[in-house]
C-alpha cells in the first residue's frame, strides 16, 4: 500500500509539473505559483476535513510549519537552478538528491534496506537521469546553476523528510499546514516584487492560465498528502524514492500532449523508472 501511495504522489507531482510549467510559460512562475499554492492549500484541507480525518496536535503543528518553510525555500531554489541551467542537468540533480536524502535519514533513524530495496533505489537514481536527459545543442550550464540545482535538491530532500516525520496518527495535516505556510511566503514574496520600483505587472494581453494553474496546485497539494500517508505506512527511504520519479510523468505527458519527442536514452529511463517501482513495490 505504501509503495502504491508513494506511486501516486509521483503522478501527481509529475503531471503538476507539466501542467504549472506551462502555465509558467505565460505568465511567470511566482504569479502561478501565486494561485496554484493557496488552491492547493484549500483543497487538501477540505480532505483533512472531511475524507482524511487525523489529530492536529502540537507537534503536527511544529512539523507542518516546518515543512511549509523548508517546501517554500526548496521551490525557490529549484526554479532559481532552472531559469539559469539546462532543464536536462537541474532535473536529474534535483531528483535523485531528493530521492537520496530521504534514504539517508530513514536509515539514520533506523530503517533498513533489503537487497532489493538496494537494486530498485539504484535503478530508480538512473532512471532519473536517463528521462531527464536532453538531446541536441543547448548553452552551458554555470557552475552556480549547479550549485542551485544541489541545493534545491537537498532542501527537496529535507521537506520529504520532514513529512516523513510527521505523526502516525495526524492523518494529513501536516502536509496541510505546510501548503498554508508555503501560500503564505509564496505571497509575501509576489507583494514584494510587485511593489519594486519598475517591477512588471505582466502582460494585460495574455489571458492568465487559470485552469492549468488551479490544477497544477491541486494535484501539487494532492502529492504532498498522499506522500505524508505513505510515509506512515511504509519505509522512508523506500516511499521517498517512488516519488522521486516524478520526472517520467513530466517527459511521457510532453510526449503525448505536446508532440516532444522521447529520445531512446529517454525511453529506457522511463522503462526503467517503471522497473525500479515495480521492485520497490514488491520489495
Amino acid at each position: 500500500m505504501a509503495a502504491m501511495l508513494a506511486l501516486l504522489s509521483s503522478l501527481s507531482w509529475g503531471t503538476s509539473d507539466f501542467l504549472g510549467g506551462l502555465a509558467a510559460r505565460r505568465v511567470g512562475t511566482i504569479r502561478v505559483l501565486a494561485v496554484s499554492y493557496p488552491a492547493g492549500a484549500v483543497l487538501i484541507t477540505v480532505a483533512a476535513l472531511i475524507l482524511i480525518p487525523g489529530d492536529l496536535s502540537g507537534q503536527s503543528w511544529l512539523v507542518g510549519a516546518l515543512a511549509g518553510v523548508v517546501g517554500a525555500v526548496a521551490m525557490g531554489l529549484l526554479y532559481a537552478a532552472l531559469t539559469r541551467g539546462q532543464m536536462g542537468i537541474v532535473s536529474p540533480v534535483t531528483a535523485v538528491l531528493s530521492g537520496a536524502v530521504p534514504v539517508v535519514v530513514g536509515l539514520a533513524l533506523g530503517e533498513s534496506l533489503s537487497p532489493s530495496a538496494m537494486v530498485g533505489i539504484a535503478f530508480a537514481a538512473i532512471a532519473v537521469v536517463l528521462v531527464s536527459r536532453q538531446t541536441g545543442t543547448h548553452r552551458a550550464t554555470p557552475v552556480h546553476a549547479i550549485l542551485l540545482a544541489f541545493a534545491s535538491g537537498l532542501a527537496i530532500g529535507a521537506y520529504l523528510s520532514v513529512l516523513g516525520t510527521a505523526p502516525a496518527d495526524s492523518g494529513i495535516w501536516v502536509a496541510t499546514i505546510g501548503r498554508w505556510v508555503s501560500s503564505v511566503l509564496v505571497l509575501f514574496v509576489l507583494l514584494t516584487l510587485l511593489r519594486r520600483p519598475g517591477a512588471k505587472q505582466g502582460n494585460p494581453q495574455v489571458a492568465y492560465p487559470w485552469n492549468l494553474a488551479l490544477a497544477a496546485g491541486s494535484l501539487d497539494a494532492l502529492a504532498n498528502a498522499v506522500f505524508q500517508l505513505a510515509a506512515q505506512r511504509g519505509s522512508l527511504a523506500v516511499v521517498a524514492v517512488i516519488g522521486s520519479l516524478y520526472p517520467a510523468a513530466t517527459v511521457v505527458l510532453a510526449r503525448y500532449l505536446l508532440n516532444e519527442r522521447l529520445s531512446r536514452v529517454q525511453v529506457i529511463g522511463v522503462l526503467l523508472a517503471l522497473a525500479a517501482a515495480g521492485i520497490l513495490a514488491l520489495g
